[in-house]
């Protein structure tokens, strides 16, 4: 597959994810999703988005906003979207396992069925499906390695996948599901254990690139083996040194992101246009570009990643 005939979006994450005191490591680290404040500022990080050179942003509703003023937003900045994002949280870390039929496992959903109603108000047929972003959970202490794994544990949360991917194909939503490095599914086997667990008429794969590398997996071999379920991907580049030191000395999630694992396109150690080669011809499903922690203001960081579309692009 050759880069120019890959369709590039670019999340608002360099934005998003960042230190209070940019100048001071420990300091604390904030999501400004989160931030009620952040509303008002994200009508301009993407016009930013759009005139660093993108035409498309991954689809990201606030909590504190309606469809409609998001929908609103997105056509005033001039860009479409691409595939949003939802989680499946694990029930036994959360008070108890659910049986299904329950009052209390089909509410477990809701959230599931919320995030097939943005995509459908936006046009949109696929979405990113993962375990939890849990930070409290004994994994986000140490990534990368498959730490503590349970078969169990294992079993239960492919059984709440398969029910979130029945909600969302029953919307007319196709999940693919997403390998993120801290969660319940960051390892080859746990993912592969997942697809081989459920139909690829039903769940597709849409697998981050960085988070594989992280995690010491063949990224390029993963997207020539599941090429056939692959239907959108993230893209990060990272400093491999930190993603061994991670693994190797066991730094906790957020201490390597704040030591700088997370690169713009083409600073990092990745070959990502070697890794993307691998996508079988004809893919015609989204790159969306994320810079989890910048290593520069994010307007420049913006620039520079789009650069890197177009220089990797004319190659």
């Amino acid at each position: 597959m050759q880069i120019k005939d890959l369709d590039f979006a670019l999340n608002a994450i360099q934005w998003i994810n960042v230190k209070e005191d940019p100048n001071d490591l420990d300091s604390a680290s904030l999501w400004r999703f989160a931030d009620p404040a952040f509303v008002a500022e994200y009508p301009g990080v993407l016009r930013a988005i759009r005139d660093a050179g993108f035409t498309a942003t991954m689809l990201e509703v606030l909590d504190t906003q309606t469809l409609q003023n998001y929908e609103a937003m997105i056509k005033d900045a001039g860009l479409k979207v691409a595939p949003g994002y939802v989680q499946v949280p694990l029930a036994s870390e959360h008070g108890g396992r659910l049986e299904r039929g329950t009052f209390s496992r089909i509410h477990w959903f809701d959230s599931v069925r919320r995030k097939a109603e943005e995509s459908n108000y936006m046009g949109l047929s696929r979405i990113f499906l993962a375990a939890e972003v849990n930070q409290q959970a004994i994994r986000w202490q140490h990534p990368a390695v498959g730490h503590d794994f349970s078969q169990d544990r294992l079993d239960e949360l492919t059984d709440l996948i398969d029910e979130a991917v029945d909600v969302l194909n029953a919307e007319g939503v196709r999940p693919g599901l997403h390998n993120h490095v801290g969660t319940w599914i960051e390892t080859e086997a746990e993912y592969e254990h997942v697809l081989n667990s459920i139909d690829a008429s039903r769940l597709g794969a849409a697998f981050d690139i960085g988070h594989l590398e992280w995690a010491g997996i063949d990224a390029q071999a993963t997207l020539a083996k599941w090429g056939d379920r692959v239907q959108d991907l993230h893209l990060k580049d990272l400093d491999l040194g930190i993603a061994r030191q991670t693994r190797e000395e066991g730094l906790a999630y957020e201490r390597a992101t704040d030591l700088g694992l997370y690169k713009e396109p083409g600073l990092g150690d990745l070959d990502l246009p070697g890794i993307l080669s691998a996508l079988p011809d004809g893919f015609g499903g989204w790159i969306i570009i994320e810079v989890d922690r910048a290593s520069m203001d994010p307007v420049e960081s913006a620039h520079h990643t789009a650069r890197w579309v177009r220089e990797a692009s004319a190659a």
